[in-house]
């Protein structure tokens, strides 16, 4: 009985057709990309938070963080310079939300969204800068 085998330039040509093919989805798929908003995002946070957490107070306290940590009505009598101050900080393409234990300034924070967010402990409480691209 003859047995029917393939030749060896038959195999060699499939397995560099199944390469080829192979090499060409990668390149049309592509590879997951990595995460890079949010630790780019992190960094704007970050910044932002440094500038604050250094600069003087405009009445009272260590700095303007601690300024506005103070008191609900030291928050209110600041929230708008603070508010006009992030946005020179960080410019027209990220938007921001500054929380204080008094009260907030910024944008609502969407949740559908990439963040990025820094934590600036004060004596009178901790304040979190989150940012996101416009």
């Amino acid at each position: 009985m003859d047995r029917g085998q393939l030749s060896l330039s038959v195999v060699e040509a499939g397995v560099g057709v199944v390469l080829v093919l192979a090499v060409t989805m990668g390149f049309a798929l592509g590879v997951p990309s990595a995460d890079t908003e949010t630790p780019q995002l992190d960094a704007y946070a970050e910044d932002a938070a440094a500038v604050l957490a250094n600069e003087p107070p405009r009445h009272g306290g260590e700095t303007r963080l601690s300024e506005v940590t103070q008191s609900r009505k030291a928050f209110d009598r600041e929230a708008d310079a603070l508010d006009a101050r992030v946005d020179r900080i960080l410019g027209d393409n990220l938007l921001y939300r500054v929380e204080t234990p008094h009260g907030a300034v910024g944008y609502e924070r969407p949740a559908s969204v990439p963040t990025g967010h820094a934590r600036v402990p004060t004596t009178g409480g901790e304040v979190t800068i989150w940012v996101w691209y416009a």
